[in-house]
């Protein structure tokens, strides 16, 4: 059972060589993030963030008076500034909890969770089959480049289109999502860039029973 161990890991490892090959950038093994997959994923994030403080029904007092007479403005914290600045802040560290999924070539390469690949050759090394990708096994789940990339494109975004945000959190969150009014009306001005957005992972399907006992 070792030696077809052996020749699947082999296996693997060639069809990550295969899948980068291409541009002068590829040659290298790596195929950064372009600003679709930056800005959707930004979008994505951010939502998220929001979606997370906006469950909070608190009220905060604004506004400053000597005597502490004048009444403070009252709002509420789902449509205050300090909810937006709390949703931005460390926005971007969330990038870093992403995967590069190297079998799949669209913009769902970039995802959370274990690659089906890494599933694999860790599955390979727990029943005892050496593999070597050339680094060191204690590195294989930090991000890889393309993500720690991908976490300054999106610092980059941030701080690019900070009011392009704004003005969407306090003016028209309630008539459209982030990801359009950030990434189609303002980062991506041509059509043929915003393919991406369309790109969803599909639902994971069930593999037989045998698939996994050849594993």
């Amino acid at each position: 059972m070792l030696p077809r161990l052996v020749i699947l890991s082999l296996g693997v490892l060639a069809s990550l060589q295969q899948c980068q090959a291409g541009s002068p950038e590829e040659e290298q093994g790596v195929r950064y993030a372009n600003r679709c997959e930056a800005c959707k994923i930004l979008a994505a994030e951010l939502e998220g963030r929001l979606g997370e403080t906006g469950k909070s029904h608190d009220v905060i007092e604004t506004g400053y008076s000597v005597d502490d007479v004048r009444p403070k403005k009252r709002t509420e914290y789902r449509r205050s500034e300090l909810r937006l600045l709390e949703s931005l802040e460390n926005v971007c560290e969330r990038v870093l909890a992403y995967n590069l999924h190297k079998e799949r070539t669209d913009s769902t390469r970039f995802a959370k969770g274990m690659s089906q690949t890494f599933q694999t050759l860790h599955g390979l090394v727990d029943k005892g089959v050496k593999v070597d990708l050339g680094i060191p096994y204690e590195l294989w789940d930090k991000p890889p480049v393309e993500v720690t990339q991908m976490k300054t494109q999106c610092e980059n975004m941030l701080e690019e289109y900070e009011e392009t945000i704004s003005d969407w959190y306090f003016k028209l969150q309630e008539q459209k999502s982030l990801r359009q009014h950030l990434c189609e009306d303002h980062v991506l001005k041509k059509k043929a860039e915003r393919e991406c957005l369309k790109e969803e992972l599909a639902p994971p399907q069930d593999n037989p029973a045998g698939d996994k006992e050849e594993l």
